[in-house]
């Protein structure tokens, strides 16, 4: 499977733990990306090559609508639009993910959070999908334990956020299950159990990766 604007590969280390090769794309260096990395940029790259992978998955950045965006006087490209071209272009299965801000921006997407996995964090993201793959989500628990404010330190009985200049690196990588993770990788990645249910869910429609198209580097 690709996986494009991969970052540190919280999505990649589910998507291989639920049975895929991966390869990953970025437009920077990630020496922490545990899996086959392409430099380069991923619309670009899906593009020329995304037919031949059996599964997409694309993370545009989401900073443009995070929670601390009003903090920072900065203007964030809005990539999902013309990710959401090039995907459809591919013929392939895929999903786009974003925070939920983004959801006026997507197409009936299905929210996933840590509670619906066991995880001691909330994290919602958003999926959409396409392609001819649709994504369930499993029941959605209430939210009974508070959360940390952003930026505070995480209190016995409570759940952290890991967002921004969080405290807590070592928590978070045990929280989310990225231990190989930095703080910058930790506040924009996606719990891999997340991608773990994508990827379970897509081969349980009883499509079976084909050798045929083998992953390009």
């Amino acid at each position: 499977m690709l996986d494009l604007f991969c970052c540190q590969g919280g999505a990649a280390q589910g998507y291989a733990n639920a049975g895929f090769e991966v390869v990953g794309v970025d437009c920077t260096p990630q020496p922490r990306y545990p899996f086959a990395f392409v430099l380069g940029d991923a619309v670009s790259y899906v593009r020329e090559h995304g037919a031949e992978f059996d599964f997409i998955h694309a993370s545009p950045p989401c900073q443009a609508y995070s929670a601390t965006a009003v903090l920072w006087d900065n203007a964030h490209p809005d990539l999902i639009a013309p990710t959401r071209a090039a995907l459809e272009a591919t013929g392939r299965p895929w999903v786009i993910e974003n925070v939920a801000g983004a959801r006026g921006e997507m197409r009936n997407p299905v929210t996933l959070c840590g509670a619906m996995f066991g995880l001691e964090t909330y994290r919602h993201r958003l999926f959409e999908t396409g392609g001819g793959f649709t994504l369930d989500a499993p029941p959605h628990p209430a939210h009974t334990v508070p959360q940390t404010k952003m930026g505070r330190r995480v209190e016995p009985g409570t759940y952290g956020q890991f967002v921004g200049n969080f405290i807590g690196v070592d928590l978070a990588r045990a929280v989310l299950g990225v231990p190989w993770m930095n703080r910058d990788g930790i506040r924009e990645c996606i719990p891999p159990a997340y991608s773990e249910h994508i990827g379970r869910e897509w081969l349980r429609g009883g499509v079976t990766p084909g050798p045929d198209r083998p992953a390009r580097v």
